[in-house]
């Protein structure tokens, strides 16, 4: 028997690439190595999981011995890999094991940022990443009053809304002036901020956090404008590390993630990478439809028929129900201008470069009606 492919990873980009693969090739055997239990969830599902009501367990849509059924995969649970031996093509797990591969995938996702906070409750602060970390938020969640998250980026904004639903009071912290920033023009980013508030987000724009401690049965984080927020949870949602250090160490090329070409290939020979720890042709993209993008293309080159990724234009759907957002983000650092109409019930901002040509776009409210029209004038991300 052939050495099969090995995927590093179960989560989104590695399970849509093993569907994607076996939709083309039920006879080349596949393995895929995780760290955790295997199981197949949505992730983006954790933001708004409270008010769908559903509890970890329920996010949970197969288990790892059902993923191998239906993959006719083996999966490897609960384990690691130590290292990669690019000239063997072989891989050594952390129990020892070798594992020789045809290809290999790099799957791994991506840590959460951890912010260098001082005090006693620094080890209190958590993040969610993953499914085990909603189940602790989940479980601490149970008599919270008051949650402080440190970031107002798109997780942190989701998280926000959505704990408005078990009568929780969410305080967003950032650095920027609005949330959002890296995605919104200005007025749009208050725009957001004003129906956040009028839901009942606070928001505390131009702080940072400094220090965390506990305070009797609360714990208090002091901001850099000298104020305090006392809080029964602090969630840190500041940003995503690619896990690069495994490429790296095998002396594959890194930037911002695991670099790699239009065929999601690394520059070590028969390595790969896609999801959150790939960073593509300068591309840094966690969200979902790139991944889409990127698991179809491989599973096409994996086949045997070489194919480059394309990005068409890909809006991001920001899951807040207080005010429903759509973003389509310009190019990082392109030549143009914001333009901001505001309307009864919505606000819609288009980004153009000085031919007038639109090349981004943001939709808040019921200006999202506006997401198909617009899409199709904006070109496509990478063709």
């Amino acid at each position: 028997m052939s050495n099969p492919i090995v995927i590093v990873g179960s989560g989104l980009a590695a399970y849509t690439l093993a569907r994607e693969f076996r939709k083309l090739d039920q006879a080349t055997p596949l393995t895929l190595i995780t760290r955790d239990q295997g199981a197949f969830y949505s992730k983006p599902m954790l933001s708004n999981a409270l008010s769908a009501n559903k509890l970890p367990a329920a996010l949970i849509l197969k288990n790892a011995a059902q993923m191998a059924c239906e993959l006719g995969a083996e999966i490897i649970a609960g384990q690691s890999v130590a290292s990669i031996g690019v000239a063997e093509r072989r891989i050594q797990l952390a129990d020892g094991r070798c594992i020789a591969y045809r290809d290999l995938v790099l799957a791994q996702g991506a840590d959460s940022v951890s912010l260098p906070l001082q005090g006693n409750a620094v080890d209190c602060v958590i993040s969610v990443n993953d499914l085990d970390d909603f189940t602790l938020f989940s479980e601490r969640m149970a008599t919270a009053k008051t949650v402080a998250i440190l970031g107002a980026g798109l997780i942190g904004c989701e998280f926000a809304n959505d704990l408005l639903s078990r009568q929780i009071r969410p305080v967003l912290i950032d650095s920027a002036e609005w949330p959002l920033s890296r995605l919104l023009p200005q007025r749009a980013g208050a725009y957001l901020d004003a129906r956040l508030r009028q839901a009942g987000v606070e928001f505390r724009g131009q702080v940072t956090a400094c220090s965390a401690d506990r305070e009797g049965d609360v714990l208090r984080l002091a901001l850099s404008d000298g104020s305090y927020i006392d809080a029964d949870i602090v969630l840190s949602a500041v940003g995503l590390q690619p896990r690069t250090a495994l490429a790296a160490a095998a002396g594959a090329a890194c930037g911002r993630g695991i670099i790699v070409n239009r065929r999601l290939a690394s520059t070590l020979s028969n390595v790969y990478a896609l999801g959150d720890c790939a960073e593509v042709m300068g591309y840094y993209l966690p969200f979902v439809m790139p991944i889409m993008h990127q698991a179809k293309a491989l599973a096409r080159t994996l086949n045997g028929d070489p194919t480059d990724l394309n990005y068409p234009a890909m809006p991001v759907v920001v899951k807040t129900p207080a005010c429903p957002t759509i973003v389509c983000p310009p190019p990082a650092g392109g030549d143009g201008e914001w333009l901001v109409d505001e309307q009864e019930g919505g606000l819609e901002a288009g980004f153009y470069d000085a031919a007038g040509s639109l090349l981004g776009f943001a939709l808040l409210g019921a200006a999202t009606i506006r997401r198909q029209a617009l899409l199709g004038l904006v070109p496509a991300m990478l063709a």
